[in-house]
């Protein structure tokens, strides 16, 4: 949620970052088994207002125009989140057979779903959005990314970014993400944690890391082994 209201068409604000942390979480990345067919599938969670359409636009632009599912254009009003197995007909399983997937992204004002847009099979794929790393998605994802910032926070974030003419929606829409989180969290299965810093981001293993202890944790400047 807060994709189509602010980011949706536009590029991406500079980083302020030399882009040495995401060039080298990206080189990480296309080094990763495919996941999902031929496709390193990412996927990037967070709380509402967290930050997520930003850096995956930012790590997009690093991958050399990777291609971005947002996973506004897939919920609804009707279907916060219970838009899985949409997902799976237009997405999963076309890029699972190594084809492109075609969703019809939703307009938020028009309260309906537009023209399909294609997805490529691309050898990686972000997936940004609350509920990326859900459940029924973790199998097909390479890596799932989780952006570190407290909910309260995030919410505020997105409350000011929306506006007062988003009020309503937004005090619908914190009950249903706080259910969601409650029944199907995803943080405690990330595998890194982005935390936005003033000189860009920093990539911490998460929860859901392999790493051992003897490896450093920090990934900052492309110096240290996250994966």
């Amino acid at each position: 949620m807060g994709h189509y209201y602010t980011v949706s068409g536009k590029p991406p604000t500079p980083p302020h970052t030399s882009g040495c942390t995401i060039r080298d979480l990206a080189a990480r990345l296309r080094r990763l088994p495919p996941s999902l067919g031929p496709v390193r599938l990412i996927g990037v969670d967070g709380h509402a207002g967290s930050g997520k359409s930003t850096f995956a636009g930012h790590l997009a632009a690093a991958l050399g125009g990777a291609p971005v599912l947002h996973l506004d254009d897939i919920a609804s009003h009707e279907q916060l989140f219970a838009w899985t197995d949409r997902l799976t007909a237009q997405v999963i399983r076309p890029l699972a057979r190594g084809e492109s997937g075609h969703y019809a992204p939703y307009d938020w004002r028009a309260r309906a779903f537009g023209s399909p847009r294609p997805l490529p099979a691309a050898p990686v794929v972000l997936m940004e959005g609350v509920g990326a790393g859900r459940r029924a998605l973790r199998p097909y994802l390479a890596r799932l990314l989780w952006m570190e910032l407290p909910h309260e926070e995030s919410w505020t974030r997105g409350r000011q970014r929306d506006g007062a003419e988003q009020r309503e929606f937004w005090d619908g829409w914190v009950a249903a993400e706080r259910a969601h989180f409650t029944a199907d969290p995803s943080r405690p299965h990330a595998d890194a944690l982005v935390v936005q810093t003033p000189g860009g981001y920093e990539v911490l293993p998460g929860p859901g890391s392999t790493l051992g202890p003897d490896q450093n944790v920090t990934q900052r400047d492309g110096s240290s082994a996250l994966w």
